[in-house]
């Protein structure tokens, strides 16, 4: 079979399971379409069920115990400390992302197909099912409308009448109502708590409750209701409209004990899908999808496997590593996971994005923000999808406010502060269980790294001022308070962790408490510098700039080993897990930019050691952490290694529907895997753009268009036989533009064809584009 679509994942046999299914959603409602013969399954997700209800969860007694753990920690009694830690200073456990419920359609059938293909198809957004059972062909198609806010399925045959039966199903506490003769409506309820394992406590006056609307129609035959099940025969094509609300309203507010709003929004939102015909609603959704997911295009080589189904091309890839086109749609299918995940006006893209089966999910199916959440969204701007970053920044702006709570009373600070665990209700105390995960109140610092990535992509003023900067200011109004004097002079955080790693003392206990790890300077040096650039550009706090300047210059710096490693903790400590999934000290070379060849090329040269050492102990084991590993090495311009991380990202770790193995699947590896493959093709962290600064030997000859650069600007660059081609960069914003290649020359070539060195910056007035010849290119 021709694949006539090399943005496309297809299969010869429906989804034997849930990682085989395929994802649609619209950033709100989610689906996961198993493209069944005789019963279809669409697993249903909405991004504001969650368990529990709006709370505090802060440890009262906390404070109390802060100025022991560190008079401990600084006579070098880490374990101690650590004890004391976790017996008085953590908290409890994030609230779970819940599965809303499932829709199947049985077909009345009594032959099997000759033949059956079920796709993806990427650049449209649509869920396609088509085999052919006789002389009949049966199609179905579904997607998930973000302007409507309706999946829409329909079913189609073009001679045997169809014959189906559709209900609903949630492993939630539920009930089914039937509305005429072809409406259904689930009014369920989510639990109080799923924190015990096997044990799922509902309470009937509080959490989340939601409801499922779906309705059947179809030009001709009949459509009646029976036990909870609506029946369509005798037609050639039926549409299936479902949509789903819960009735949360704010992070911080009880939900709406008034249904009817949330029956009503449903309502509304079935009545206008039906109506338009299927096609206009699929035209519509193609459009709006297409506005985010064609802004970029890619094409690193061709395949002898283009003709393979998906899950066979991924079977041959674990085998021969070979398959640039793979390689190509993968990084697309990163892109169109972020879009259908993380929409305006939606929640982030949690863990598993949307697309969740369990009540007990894995990690609760949170905001991991000691990493994941933050890989989650590496790709946003790079790869030309500011839009769908947005839910982000709206939780930062949630946790600002509940965050502030946690920083006063559990540490006696200014600001706001957000440790490793967040979730619908913004919780942002520690979570329970061991201090190298539960204690550390850096995510703030972290997260607000987001906004000032959105502001050098953009260089949107008027967004740094109303968003990014008060935000930006908050966080580190908290880390200058948590900041105190060490006994050498140096500002440090105590006690102090690097996320989620431990390390032996001279006692030889495994322990994660001690001074100013190297993931909490780096964090703060970095927000403190973003906040003083800030209140540069916009000429406003300079009392606070300068408290910041004066403090920047007494941060613990970094530290390099006897061995040429950096540290990860203020002393050399040996190591508890030497291959440890964690690379938290490397920040600074990535996602961070402190590491680099023109200003500390002696730590660069630490971190190649680092990373050597800690692949030598068997790190980089899990998905996304394999993903932190080719970012890591594109920005050391290791290209072989880079690409080398890539394969094993696609060989290692994921799933037949491409989606991420951590195991088990956890969506960050596909969205750090996208984002590290922009890496190796354009670099702009250090106030110029790199063109193809990691480029691979596996892909010599292709492009890639649409993708952005700090500064304002959108790139497309070509190659060919290896070699820098032609490269196109073309100015959002008003600003200057330097550019390099290697240490090829090259040739830049304004628009009226003016050439200037490249030696030069080039200034740049908005929508203004320049051209870019490589001179070893023939």
């Amino acid at each position: 079979m021709k694949n006539t679509n090399p943005m496309r994942l297809w299969y010869k046999q429906p989804a034997q399971k849930w990682e085989e299914a395929l994802p649609i959603g619209n950033g709100r409602l989610g689906g996961m379409v198993f493209g069944g013969i005789q019963q279809e399954r669409i697993q249903l997700n909405e991004d504001t069920l969650w368990s529990g209800a709006p709370g505090d969860k802060t440890n009262e007694k906390a404070h109390q115990h802060l100025q022991t753990a560190r008079n401990l920690i600084f006579k070098g009694k880490y374990a101690e400390a650590e004890e004391l830690i976790e017996s008085n200073m953590v908290g409890e456990d994030a609230e779970a992302y819940q599965p809303l419920g499932d829709l199947y359609i049985e077909h009345h059938l009594d032959e099997e197909p000759s033949s059956y293909i079920r796709e993806l198809n990427l650049t449209t957004g649509v869920a396609k099912t088509e085999y052919v059972i006789g002389d009949t062909t049966f199609t179905r198609e579904a997607f998930i409308s973000e302007p409507n806010q309706v999946l829409a399925v329909r079913i189609q045959s073009n001679q045997q009448p169809i014959h189906i039966t559709a209900h609903l199903h949630s492993l939630l506490c539920h009930r089914v109502e039937e509305i005429d003769h072809n409406k259904l409506i689930v009014h369920g309820r989510s639990p109080i708590s799923v924190k015990v394992p096997e044990k799922i406590e509902y309470d009937d006056d509080r959490g989340l409750q939601f409801q499922i609307h779906l309705q059947a129609t179809a030009e001709e035959g009949t459509i009646q209701i029976q036990n909870g099940k609506v029946e369509i025969s005798n037609t050639h094509s039926v549409t299936l409209f479902l949509t789903a609300k819960t009735n949360f309203t704010t992070f911080d507010q009880e939900p709406d004990n008034n249904l009817e709003n949330m029956k009503s929004e449903c309502r509304k939102w079935i009545y206008k899908a039906s109506e338009y015909t299927f096609e206009s609603l699929k035209d519509s959704h193609i459009h709006d999808h297409n506005t985010l997911f064609n802004r970029v295009d890619i094409q690193l080589g061709n395949s002898k496997y283009s003709n393979q189904a998906t899950d066979e091309r991924l079977e041959l890839y674990k085998q021969e590593k070979n398959d640039p086109e793979l390689e190509a749609l993968y990084f697309q299918y990163g892109r169109y996971l972020l879009i259908t995940s993380s929409r305006p006006g939606t929640q982030p893209a949690n863990l598993q994005g949307i697309w969740n089966p369990f009540i007990q999910p894995p990690w609760n199916s949170d905001y991991t923000t000691n990493i994941n959440t933050e890989m989650n969204y590496w790709l946003a701007e790079s790869c030309n999808l500011s839009e769908c970053h947005e839910p982000l920044f709206s939780m930062i702006d949630d946790l600002s406010l509940s965050g502030e709570k946690t920083a006063s009373e559990l540490y006696g600070a200014k600001g706001w502060a957000v440790h490793h665990n967040v979730d619908l209700w913004r919780m942002s105390t520690p979570s329970s269980g061991q201090a190298s995960w539960a204690f550390w109140p850096m995510a703030g610092a972290w997260l607000t790294s987001h906004l000032w990535e959105r502001y050098q992509y953009t260089l949107d003023e008027q967004f740094l001022k109303e968003k990014a900067y008060p935000l930006m200011k908050g966080a580190a109004e908290f880390c200058f308070d948590w900041l105190i004097e060490g006994p050498d002079g140096y500002f440090v955080t105590i006690p102090s962790t690097s996320p989620e790693n431990k390390f032996l003392t001279e006692d030889g206990e495994s322990c994660s408490v001690s001074v100013a790890s190297t993931m909490d300077m780096t964090l703060i040096r970095e927000l403190f510098t973003n906040c003083i650039a800030s209140s540069h550009i916009l000429n406003i706090d300079e009392e606070f700039r300068h408290e910041l300047e004066n403090a920047v210059n007494r941060l613990f710096p970094f530290q390099v080993n006897e061995e040429g490693r950096l540290q990860e903790w203020y002393k050399d400590f040996p190591e508890h897990e030497p291959g440890h999934r964690h690379v938290s000290h490397l920040y600074g070379l990535y996602p961070g930019n402190q590491i680099n060849e023109i200003k500390t090329p002696e730590l660069v040269e630490a971190a190649r050691k680092t990373l050597a050492y800690r692949l030598q102990n068997g790190g980089g084991h899990t998905g996304w952490s394999c993903a932190w590993l080719i970012n890591l090495f594109a920005r050391l311009h290791d290209h072989n290694q880079a690409y080398h991380y890539v394969q094993t990202l696609l060989a290692r770790s994921t799933h037949p529907n491409l989606f991420d193995d951590h195991p088990p699947f956890q969506i960050d590896g596909n969205f750090g895997g996208t984002a590290g493959i922009v890496e190796m093709l354009l670099q702009s962290h250090l106030g110029k753009i790199e063109l193809l600064p990691a480029l691979p030997q596996n892909w010599p000859t292709g492009y890639v268009k649409g993708i952005k650069a700090r500064g304002g600007f959108i790139v497309n660059i070509e190659w060919e036989n290896g070699q820098l081609k032609l490269a196109e960069i073309q100015a959002t914003a008003k600003g200057s533009l330097q550019v390099s290649y290697k240490n090829h020359s090259f040739i830049i070539e304004k628009e009226d064809g003016t050439t200037v060195s490249n030696a030069e910056a080039v200034e740049m007035n908005e929508n203004e584009s320049i051209l870019i010849k490589s001179e070893g290119t023939s």
